[in-house]
């Protein structure tokens, strides 16, 4: 993945994240797990465990602490009333800009303004 596509998707990997915990609750292997199965191939893990802890700091997720059958327990992420919110609000930026993408690259392919 080039530099620029990594860079962006930094920008938006909140977003995708919570994404992935609509559907379920999930540990962070879980969830980069998830993400590699959609294609997000070049994602960190540790890059997914700072994102978490920078979630679970600002009340968008609960955590529950399970008992993992290696090691110390495992923090589960449950998406929250307030992390709904936050990603009901990414989707209408997303989609905001979305649209403004698709205007400007059919702008320059007709070569209209």
């Amino acid at each position: 993945m080039p530099k620029q596509d990594t860079e962006m998707l930094k920008g938006i990997l909140e977003g995708i994240v919570l994404a992935v915990l609509v559907g379920r609750p999930a540990h962070g292997y879980e969830i980069t797990a998830s993400l590699r199965e959609q294609g997000f191939t070049d994602i960190a893990e540790g890059t997914i465990y700072a994102l978490l802890v920078r979630i679970e700091q600002r009340g968008l997720v609960d955590v529950e602490k399970v008992p993992s059958e290696k090691g110390p327990p495992r923090k589960v992420f449950t998406l929250n009333a307030h992390g709904r919110e936050q990603l009901d609000d990414f989707w209408r930026a997303w989609a905001f800009l979305s649209e403004r993408l698709d205007h400007l690259q059919h702008q320059n392919d007709t070569g209209q303004d």
